[in-house]
């Protein structure tokens, strides 16, 4: 091999010692069964933005039937409070087109104002209780049980509110949204602005490095942009920490520089400060180039906000037993080969649930999601068994060490079954679940789990083959 092109003759007796390993286990192997299991040709899509909307309309597109789960009265999402997109062109018009689809889909049914309060089963048999009419308080909320063979998780993500730099205690500081808003409903007033002030990356925790919302600072330029388009005259200034206008967005960063447009950096060790009097908002930052501290008076001071997980992402986590990151979002199996799967099977993500991302690439792992769900929607039946992991209740003590090891959370403790000794309460591994890697079998205090086809005798026996000629 490659590996060992400069050693051949180590190459040749370490070939030799892998061929007795794999001789000796392969005389103890035993067959493996796979065993046919029913599938419901259903999908659940929780979240109705454009991630969610794309992916039930694709999947009911293909003929699936499409369970529709959204936490607002509305569908839509965050795109429902942006006027415009990067391009200029206005987003009401996508949306009502996309919601229209979806409601009309007779493959689709929809739940608005509503929320998954649970769900239990395994790849290809799920079955989640939905509470619909969440917010209401005259008695219109109501339970409904939804069967479904995958689930898309779109929760989508929102503009974080905080109280930094004043806002929402002077009425001259708002956010990137709100200027939107306001370019798109009432450009007038901005004429009125002789001064305006952005601050980059404002978050919840400022001081973490390892936070960024990818979108932000083209979101920020944009805008800079336009109020520049609107008021020519208005000094616009920029105060960031990093500029990440990635890909060809970098143009929008040149075109800034060439309107005038002044981009002042600051560091996390020195953070601007804001203060008020008598109604006009001073900002002072320390330039590290110049290394001096400016002043500037702001007539009107936007501040270009994180993106944070949706309500309902940390209840939904627990529940479907999927994992988040750090920040709050969820986490894919593997960002390169399963980039939208979670680790447990038949469970996918799309949109800003994953983590923030621009329309397109929402609008694209959405398809991603539903072309990952219909691979197991379009089998007529799953099959189950192979490599998984059993277990020998006659040895089971009970102990929660496969409850708490596994990473899939496949074991449980069964009551009813009986253990080491005859007490009540043995491990059980549901075959569909098991995910095969054997992490609860190499765990096991009293030995009670072995892994098909990895026994371990097999493992043993190929142990000592490597040492025989050693041993003798």
């Amino acid at each position: 091999s490659w590996v060992h092109s400069k050693e051949p003759q180590e190459a040749t007796v370490k070939a030799m010692d892998l061929l007795r390993m794999a001789v000796a286990r392969a005389r103890l192997l035993q067959p493996l069964h796979r065993e046919p299991m029913g599938l419901l040709h259903q999908a659940l899509v929780i979240g109705g933005g454009p991630a969610g909307l794309t992916a039930a309309l694709s999947l009911a597109g293909q003929g699936f039937a499409v369970s529709l789960v959204e936490r607002d009265k509305e569908l839509g999402g965050h795109l429902r409070h942006l006027p415009y997109s990067l391009q200029g062109a206005g987003t009401r018009e996508f949306l009502d087109r996309l919601v229209r689809d979806v409601e009309s889909h007779p493959l689709i049914q929809t739940f608005k104002d509503a929320e998954v309060l649970d769900t239990s089963g395994f790849v290809g048999n799920f079955q989640s209780t939905v509470l619909t009419g969440r917010s209401s308080s005259n008695g219109d909320r109501r339970k409904v049980e939804i069967g479904h063979g995958v689930t898309i998780v779109a929760t989508g993500a929102r503009e974080y509110r905080g109280q930094e730099y004043l806002l929402g205690q002077a009425p001259q500081v708002i956010t990137q949204q709100d200027l939107m808003d306001c370019i798109a409903q009432d450009p007038a007033s901005l004429a009125q602005a002789r001064d305006v002030v952005m601050i980059q990356c404002v978050g919840p925790e400022p001081d973490k490095e390892w936070y960024c919302s990818r979108l932000c600072c083209t979101v920020a330029i944009n805008n800079a942009l336009k109020v520049k388009e609107l008021n020519p005259q208005a000094a616009v200034y920029v105060l960031y920490k990093d500029i990440r206008t990635y890909g060809f967005r970098e143009r929008l960063y040149t075109q800034a520089r060439e309107k005038g447009i002044i981009f002042v950096r600051y560091t996390d060790a020195a953070p601007p400060q804001v203060a008020e009097s008598a109604g006009r908002l001073t900002v002072k930052v320390t330039d590290p180039v110049l290394r001096e501290e400016l002043e500037l008076s702001a007539d009107l001071l936007v501040l270009t906000t994180a993106l944070v997980p949706s309500e309902g992402a940390d209840s939904l986590a627990p529940l479907f037993k999927i994992p988040q990151t750090r920040e709050g979002f969820f986490l894919e199996a593997h960002v390169k080969l399963r980039p939208v799967d979670f680790a447990s099977e038949g469970i996918f993500l799309c949109g800003s649930a994953h983590y923030p991302k621009f329309l397109s690439e929402s609008i694209a792992q959405g398809y991603a999601a539903a072309a990952r769900a219909a691979t197991i929607l379009s089998k007529p039946q799953l099959m189950v068994g192979g490599v998984v992991a059993v277990v020998d209740e006659t040895r089971c003590m009970g102990c929660l060490t496969c409850v708490r090891v596994c990473p899939y959370k496949v074991p449980r403790i069964n009551p009813e079954k009986r253990g080491v000794g005859g007490l009540l309460g043995a491990a059980e591994i549901a075959v569909a679940q098991c995910q095969g890697c054997g992490v609860c079998a190499a765990e096991c205090p009293a030995k009670a789990i072995q892994l098909l086809h990895y026994r371990d005798e097999q493992v043993l026996a190929k142990t000592e083959a490597l040492f025989a000629e050693v041993c003798a």
